[in-house]
């Protein structure tokens, strides 16, 4: 397939693809059709966007959905990468991938890209990802900015807060909660079967 016939689109500018895009998801991962179109339904400028690409603008070729990390606001987390399975091993997940990195470098500012495969980790570092601790995509995002407005609540009897030690006069601590019970054999380390990469772009 000729490169000049290729482009990748963002899904929420091109609606028409995705009853499509939702059959060629749910071909690789099953789940509710209602729930996969929701999910892609959710594609904006911002994250999470979901990328198809297409052939002369006529027939899906594959599609990979970034979500946001909010621990990690400098970068993004590939969700899901998809190529037709008619068209697998014509090298279309690379040329996906590398777009994917060049719309989250000019388009979303991003500085890093975050994944987690199984068996395909061969893939990824041929395109220079590294092997990185887990992530997660949970949570909330922090502004990087504040507020200076204060929210005052006006009280109808105000209770005198001593300074230094915050308590009400009178009023007596709670009691600490108790020490947790220390099991042995323990491994702290996050479980998964999943290998995380990341690449600098």
């Amino acid at each position: 397939m000729e490169p000049e016939s290729l482009k990748v689109l963002p899904l929420h500018k091109h609606p028409e693809y995705l009853r499509a895009c939702c059959e060629m998801i749910n071909e690789e991962w099953p789940r509710s059709e209602t729930a996969r179109m929701m999910s892609l339904q959710a594609s904006c400028n911002e994250l999470p966007t979901s990328l198809i690409l297409v052939a002369n603008t006529k027939s899906l070729l594959g599609h990979c959905k970034l979500t946001a990390i909010p621990s990690i606001p400098e970068s993004c987390f590939v969700e899901t990468v998809v190529i037709s399975r008619a068209m697998r091993g014509k090298k279309l997940g690379t040329y996906l991938m590398r777009r994917v990195e060049e719309y989250c470098k000019s388009v979303l500012n991003l500085k890093m890209i975050h994944l987690s495969t199984k068996g395909q980790e061969n893939f990824y570092v041929k395109l220079g990802y590294k092997v990185c601790a887990p992530i997660s995509i949970y949570g909330v995002r922090l502004l990087s900015h504040s507020y200076s407005s204060a929210v005052s609540i006006k009280l109808d009897n105000p209770v005198a807060i001593n300074p230094i030690t915050q308590t009400v006069p009178g009023a007596f601590p709670p009691p600490p909660p108790p020490m947790p019970k220390i099991l042995k054999n323990t491994d702290n380390t996050i479980k998964s079967n999943k290998t995380y990469m990341f690449k600098y772009l």
